[in-house]
């Protein structure tokens, strides 16, 4: 049965805090701009927007490549080749093709569709036929309507002058018998043949984004380079609501075509460009740096806001799943995962698919409509593309109507594993609440498990990892970036044992506690048993197969481990007083490429750093003196303020965390309060 509502940190298992400290009030993402990110790379630089300039190593088109056929070219041996290869409508259609190519007529060449061909293998001998016959076009597969038939689609490659070939998107169309191709989709130049052999096929670029998820970004680029999102490869994906900087690749694509976008993006630049031998895929990344600006900020004392920050400094929070892990609507992702495991698979369809509160009425509506009729083509009409699980479900039941099994298996496997992973993050933010309230963080306990700090250095093992998927991913139902995936690469654990902690060469920073699967210990004490009792509550077992389907299996993952504590890293923060809401208090990348800076009128009241470094790194004012904190109207406004506008506190961090890391659960440590979006929505009230 569908929820009607979101889920609370208590119910996802996130209820202990690292430290006793009074929290504060503090209003996070009041502007999508007071959350930045840029992600760390992972040789560890700091992926940042610097530069729109172009690479020092050009891409040259080969020169059999460049030239469209001209008029008296003679291609009358390779089309009777295709005839016999193809037959002689394909055949027709590809002359017709030519004769419109050499007439001049390049910059607005429509693609063909060659005839319906189930035969892959013999698709593959029909691209390798114009791979070799006809460099300067361009094949790829698009299928049928129905979901079912494939065929071809030929044409002219962005070498040969330019044009339809190098981009923008076919007309879907009758062809071939009056049947309806899908020929609407973005040209993919994966299988162009067009570059350069001493110069990276992969383009690696710096992506800024503000209040754009990653995929949305992506596919506004894509869609104007005319290409598939599949095309692009990166290592997480970053928060919605922020502003955010990352690495992203792309296969084949010159910088130049990339770099003259930027004038038509909103909300998104592309820059600091460089050829590179391999693509990125998910994971691949060593974590974040995130700059975090709390609004509203009010406390009784000055004191107890430093002891805070301070505090979260030194001491760190409990490495919990953030409720991004679970999804943002009011189905959370890990009662999907459940069901997956219990091998109830239209149960999991129908949570996929229900109605839903809080999401946007023209999506419920389909959703109703769906429910009560059953309407599959409407749905599919009437469902935006960013949904993607529910379009895969809905286009497998149409071909195998009933078959809820092979439906879920249609979701793109990033997508449908994350399902299984979030049921494990569930767990693990379980079990790391009842580890926390039964032994505190104070030392390691018998039984825990632990680093094995006696490992010969070298030897460790690899979890878990999620593969890249070529198909979309719906990042706006669940949490895809990296900072969610469960799995680390990590020295072998073990279970602490009495002569451990005689020893005491374990502390709780060594504690980890596992996720679920074959190859996964579960701790030595008493902590093992909170994920067996939560497992059987929703019948899940996690010893046994209940169902032939491995995929969705516990027993047939390998499980992974997780710190439960952990520390940010230069660690920075300042206290400042500002007027206005809407103005910025952090510069983004583009503010520093564009020479704006954050509003003058705000005023630096004090600021920390870590105790590791270097005091030099950010100086304390030499005036610290700081107006009564009591509410978020100051007796003392800054110079030059209008008198109407009443002072109000900030408080700026800066702090790196792994890519297993959640900063959402940083700043709950910090404020002692819900990240929750609905109870974050009534401080902006």
């Amino acid at each position: 049965m569908a929820r009607s509502s979101s889920l609370s940190e208590a119910e996802a298992g996130i209820s202990c805090f690292a430290s006793s400290l009074p929290g504060f009030r503090g209003v996070l993402k009041h502007r999508y701009s007071d959350f930045i990110v840029h992600e760390v790379a992972r040789d560890g630089a700091l992926v940042r927007l610097t530069s729109f300039d172009l690479p020092t190593e050009c891409v040259d088109v080969k020169e059999e490549e460049k030239a469209a056929p001209s008029a008296d070219a003679d291609h009358s041996q390779a089309l009777e080749s295709l005839g016999a290869l193809c037959g002689d409508a394909d055949c027709d259609a590809l002359r017709g093709l030519l004769q419109r190519v050499a007439a001049g007529g390049d910059g607005d060449v429509s693609p063909i569709i060659l005839s319906a061909d189930a035969d892959k293998a013999h698709r593959s001998a029909v691209h390798n036929f114009f791979k070799k016959n006809f460099k300067f076009l361009v094949t790829d597969t698009v299928e049928h309507s129905d979901g079912v038939q494939r065929c071809i689609r030929v044409r002219l490659g962005s070498g040969a002058g330019g044009g339809r070939g190098g981009g923008g998107r076919g007309r879907k169309r009758k062809n071939m018998g009056g049947s309806d191709w899908r020929d609407d989709r973005p040209f993919d130049s994966r299988g162009s043949s067009n570059w350069s052999d001493h110069v990276g096929k992969f383009l690696r670029f710096h992506l800024y984004k503000e209040n754009k998820d990653t995929q949305e970004a992506l596919g506004v680029i894509g869609k104007m380079l005319g290409l598939q999102s599949r095309s692009f490869g990166f290592a997480g994906t970053k928060d919605k609501r922020a502003v955010t900087s990352q690495q992203v690749t792309v296969f084949k694509v010159q910088a130049n075509r990339l770099t003259a976008l930027n004038n038509r993006l909103f909300g998104i630049k592309v820059g600091n460009f460089c050829y590179v031998k391999e693509g990125l895929v998910l994971g691949q990344l060593m974590g974040n740096r995130f700059t975090i600006t709390l609004r509203g900020v009010v406390a009784e004392s000055e004191d107890i806001i430093k002891t805070a920050v301070d505090g979260l400094g030194k001491n760190g929070f409990i490495n919990y799943y953030g409720l991004q892990r679970f999804g943002s609507g009011s189905v959370p992702t890990h009662l999907v995962g459940a069901a997956l495991l219990r091998g109830e698979w239209k149960t999991a369809v129908n949570l996929i698919l229900d109605p839903r509160e809080g999401e946007r009425d023209d999506i419920n509506e389909v959703r109703k409509h769906y429910k009560e009729h059953g309407d599959i083509d409407k749905a599919l009409r009437n469902f935006p593309r960013h949904l993607v699980a529910e379009r895969a479900i809905l286009q497998c039941l149409k071909k195998c109507p009933g078959n809820y099994l092979q439906a879920l298996k249609g979701i793109p496997r990033t997508l449908r594993m994350m399902y299984v992973h979030s049921y494990q993050s569930y767990l693990w933010n379980h079990a790391a609440s009842m580890r926390v309230e039964k032994y505190g963080i104070s030392q390691v306990v018998e039984g825990d498990l632990v680093y094995n700090k006696e490992c010969p250095r070298g030897e460790a093992t690899s979890v878990d990892t999620l593969e890249a998927d070529n198909g979309h991913t719906n990042s706006s139902e669940i949490d895809l970036c990296s900072e969610a995936q469960p799995e680390e690469t990590i020295q072998l654990v073990k279970i602490a044992d009495s002569e451990d902690l005689l020893k005491e060469i374990y502390t709780f920073d060594d504690v980890v506690l596992p996720l679920p699967g074959s190859q996964a210990l579960l701790p030595g004490n008493e902590v093992a048993e909170i994920y067996h009792e939560m497992a059987r509550k929703d019948g899940i077992s996690l010893t046994e197969n209940a169902h032939g389907v491995k995929e969705f299996s516990i027993t047939s993952m390998k499980g992974g481990y997780r710190r439960v504590f952990q520390r940010p890293s230069d660690f920075e923060w300042e206290l400042m007083t500002y007027t206005d809401d809407s103005s910025s208090l952090a510069e983004t990348d583009l503010d520093i490429l564009s020479g704006t800076k954050p509003t003058e009128a705000n005023e630096l009241v004090s600021s920390g750093i870590s105790d590791h470094q270097s005091q030099d790194k950010l100086e304390r004012p030499s005036d610290t003196s700081m107006p009564t904190i009591g509410s978020s109207v100051l007796e003392n406004k800054p110079v030059g303020s209008p008198e109407t506008l009443p002072t109000k506190l900030a408080i700026k961090l800066a702090f790196t965390l792994p890519a297993s890391s959640y900063a959402t659960m940083a700043i709950r440590e910090l404020l002692k309060t819900s990240t929750s979006v609905a109870y974050q929505k009534t401080l902006n009230c």
